[in-house]
């Protein structure tokens, strides 16, 4: 098992096995590789680059399908942040919020981790994935070999729905503009969509997270993996060892090692 892999495992609270002496025992080495062979837990193929989810839709999913007004799809990012802050699109939004959050991180970065919306530390800090959640993506982007300030994190909405509800449809149609922008702005190599509402938001689809995981989607000519929220894994430990497999797909769709 390599040191990634065990950091990996260590950080999401997933026990590595081994022997007094280091080795890992046959018997549990046979295991661990019954299950990660298994239709469940197989690692994804890089090859199915070119896949797309399965959707009720009946055009192909291809994201970003929603042009940004021309005046949005020119702004460099100082000018795209004063915007963003000033934004008042969603009535309900703006009379809730703390603060927009806008996004944090290398703007030249090779992976973008888009999640759902702020939530209540979020809205507080103006920074997306912050608390325990934020801690356990931070874990999870290190095992793939990117500390958090090498990777760009942003969110579907940049203000924080009341009640931590779902963002509506319109709310999210009003914030694509801005996330298009910054995805132009720093051209990353891989889009990592992190939970449900975020990869069905971005795909324009609503299929279940299950189907959307373990293949590689695009977001126009960009490639997007799907993960789980890590605020779903602090709830679901045991799905832990899938969101790794979603990992590898992401490394081997980027070019990394993994090594």
């Amino acid at each position: 098992m390599d040191a990634r892999r065990l950091r990996y495992l260590d950080a999401m609270g997933i026990q590595a096995w081994e022997q007094r002496g280091g080795a890992a025992p046959a018997l549990e080495e046979a295991r661990a590789a019954q299950r990660e062979e298994s239709p469940e837990q197989a690692p994804p193929k890089p090859e199915t680059a070119n896949s797309q989810a399965e959707t009720r839709n009946p055009e192909p999913e291809t994201g970003g399908a929603t042009a940004a007004p021309s005046d949005i799809a020119t702004l460099d990012w100082a000018a795209l942040q004063q915007r963003v802050s000033a934004c008042t699109l969603c009535p309900e939004l703006v009379a809730n919020r703390t603060q927009t959050v806008f996004g944090v991180g290398d703007r030249r970065a090779p992976w973008l981790v888009i999640g759902e919306a702020p939530g209540a530390d979020e809205d507080a800090q103006g920074e997306p994935f912050v608390g325990r959640a934020g801690q356990l993506l931070n874990a999870m982007l290190l095992a793939a070999g990117l500390p958090r300030e090498r990777v760009y994190i942003a969110n579907v909405l940049k203000c924080r729905p009341p009640d931590n509800r779902d963002p509506r449809p319109q709310e999210a149609g009003n914030c694509e503009p801005y996330l298009q922008r910054q995805i132009a702005l720093i051209k990353p190599r891989l889009i990592l969509a992190v939970g449900r509402i975020a990869a069905q938001n971005l795909l324009k689809c609503d299929t279940p997270i299950g189907k959307l995981r373990g293949r590689v989607h695009r977001y126009g000519d960009t490639p997007l993996v799907v993960t789980y929220h890590p605020a779903y894994l602090l709830r679901s430990p045991g799905e832990k060892r899938k969101s790794w497999d979603d990992l590898r797909l992401a490394i081997a769709t980027a070019g990394q090692s993994t090594a």
